[in-house]
């Protein structure tokens, strides 16, 4: 047995057959020398986490456990040092006698086991959980707790929230706050939510699209924590009867974070709300953004034209932004001046003119678009289209020879241009200037551990049916650490693209009606968002469910 304990992990790997020799020898010739096996293996897709945990399961006898299952005492995260859990991802879970249960990412890392031995004096069981699961734990009882706990003990209660000693770097409330939001993002929350109740300030996150209550904190600590955030915003803290809106720029874990804050009167109190921006991950590559490969290759051609307009449309929350940002990205180049004026200005991108739109001072969508027009630009991208002089600006832009990029809020490719026929553009500037329209939504992805094909159902067949897609399974995650019991893990977005060819033109000429175009659209192959969705449920990449949730035929 001890033997087997000391084998490495890569042969223990290729041993019950979760990779190949040759990808063990590509891993270790492609790796950095302080990087583990698991982890490249892992980012490399060339094996998944729940997989490592199952080899190393069955070879060493070491069983995998769900930390959430456990009520874990204060006093056993009194007993593990901060540093050691932190430094070697190692949760305690339970102690008998002189016998303790530690939860690790990598049960065959001897010289943590050894260190952990001697820091509590234990003899040392160890049980196998997610890095994921790990992070959050660690994080929860940790970092959260210990604050929380810290600002409770050192709670006045006065109104002394508004005295500058009250937010020093050491105090309570500005570590507990900071800890909120890096719960959040170890988390992967897209936005936090302090919801003042009656009784209680309810903090909840916002994870691949669905909110949930992370922890409810004391009614008497609400004043004190929306301060604290009002003044990491630059906000006036003497102003709670009117709405406002701030930005933070902070260093999370390492990660540039950027938040955006936005702050509600309501009848408990002001209700706060941050988006939180991941930096690391705001402008990657086209070919994560989940276009299908025709949709990918008509898209590239419509950016890829000299001038016209290219709408990104959808509802809030729809990922329109990561889109458009991602898109600058792959146009960026030295040869082309890009220009954008927006509101806000989100993700920030080298060798890209920025402009933050400010209505206190009349920078506004139009004024800022008729300054860029004089600034010599080949690419202007305008954070969004809301009226009709910014949608007539933007359309002249396009026929001076500028591509155009932006946003509208509309349900459909299709009703992008019955939009704008509404904010009073003529339908020949229309057929002239615009030359594509994509619609997207974002959906959970089914997640990598603990998916599982599955028959479809009856009603299922038919959906897919009525689309002509030919289906007989579909997988479903049946919910584990790595995904919180969801099932998902991650988002990606489905599309629908309208392209505007010439038989679009002349649609939009004669003012043609939005079942014309959508019929025209059928007619050609262009596929609904329903329809991308399903294709991507075959694909195994998401459920029927979290389509139809979504998008639905019109």
């Amino acid at each position: 047995m001890v033997l087997s304990k000391r084998k490495r992990l890569g042969d223990l790997l290729v041993e019950a057959g979760a990779i190949t020799s040759q990808q063990l020898d590509y891993a270790l010739q492609n790796k950095t020398k302080d990087e583990k096996l698991g982890d490249y293996l892992i980012r490399e897709n060339l094996l998944t986490e729940q997989q490592l945990i199952e080899v190393l399961e069955i070879q060493l006898g070491i069983p995998q456990i769900s930390i959430s299952q456990f009520i874990i005492d204060p006093e056993l995260v009194h007993l593990l040092p901060k540093e050691i859990a932190k430094r070697s991802l190692i949760m305690p879970l339970t102690r008998e006698k002189n016998k303790l249960l530690i939860a690790m990412a990598d049960p065959m890392d001897y010289f943590s086991i050894e260190e952990v031995r001697m820091a509590t004096g234990c003899q040392i069981e160890t049980a196998i959980a997610s890095k994921d699961e790990l992070n959050k734990a660690i994080s929860k009882y940790y970092d959260l707790q210990e604050t929380m706990d810290a600002a409770l003990n050192d709670l006045v209660p006065t109104e002394a929230f508004e005295e500058p000693e009250m937010f020093d770097d050491d105090s309570p409330i500005v570590k507990l706050v900071n800890q909120i939001i890096s719960n959040a993002v170890v988390q992967r929350a897209s936005d936090i939510h302090f919801d003042p109740q009656e009784t209680e300030l309810r903090i909840r996150y916002r994870i691949d699209g669905v909110l949930r209550t992370e922890r409810s904190l004391p009614r008497n600590m609400q004043n004190m924590i929306i301060a604290r955030i009002k003044i990491m915003g630059n906000l006036n803290i003497t102003e709670n009867r009117l709405p406002q809106d701030g930005r933070i720029k902070a260093n999370i874990n390492l990660h540039p974070v950027d938040i955006r804050l936005s702050t509600l009167p309501t009848v408990y109190g002001e209700k706060v709300v941050m988006r939180v921006l991941d930096l690391t991950n705001s402008h990657g590559d086209l070919q994560k953004l989940g276009f299908s490969p025709m949709n990918l290759m008509h898209f590239k051609e419509v950016i890829s034209k000299p001038n016209g307009i290219v709408l990104i449309t959808g509802p809030t929350g729809s990922g329109k932004s990561s889109t458009l940002s991602t898109t600058l990205n792959y146009l960026n180049s030295e040869e082309v001046n890009i220009i954008t004026v927006e509101d806000p200005v989100e993700y920030q991108i080298e060798g890209v003119n920025q402009i933050q739109v400010r209505d206190e001072i009349g920078l506004t969508f139009a004024t800022g678009l008729r300054s860029i027009l004089r600034q010599d630009p080949d690419i202007i991208m305008i954070g969004e289209i809301r009226d009709t002089e910014t949608a007539q600006i933007a359309t002249r832009a396009s026929l001076t020879g500028h591509l155009v990029l932006s946003t509208l809020h509309t349900n459909s490719a299709a009703e992008s241009i019955s939009r704008l026929f509404d904010m009073g553009i003529e339908p020949f500037l229309l057929s002239s200037s615009v030359v594509g329209v994509v619609a997207q939504r974002l959906v959970r992805r089914v997640c990598r551990d603990c998916g599982k094909y599955e028959d479809v159902s009856s009603k299922e067949k038919d959906i897919f049916s009525n689309h002509d897609i030919t289906i007989s399974h579909v997988k479903r995650g049946s919910g584990c650490p790595s995904c919180n019991n969801t099932g998902y893990r991650g988002r990606f977005a489905i599309h629908e693209l309208l392209i505007v060819d010439e038989k679009v033109k002349e649609l939009i000429l004669n003012r043609a009606s939005l079942a014309e175009i959508k019929k025209h659209m059928a007619k050609h192959g262009y596929r609904t968002l329903l329809e991308d969705g399903l294709l991507k449920v075959a694909d195994g990449l998401t459920t029927t469910e979290e389509i139809l949730r979504v998008a639905t035929d019109e």
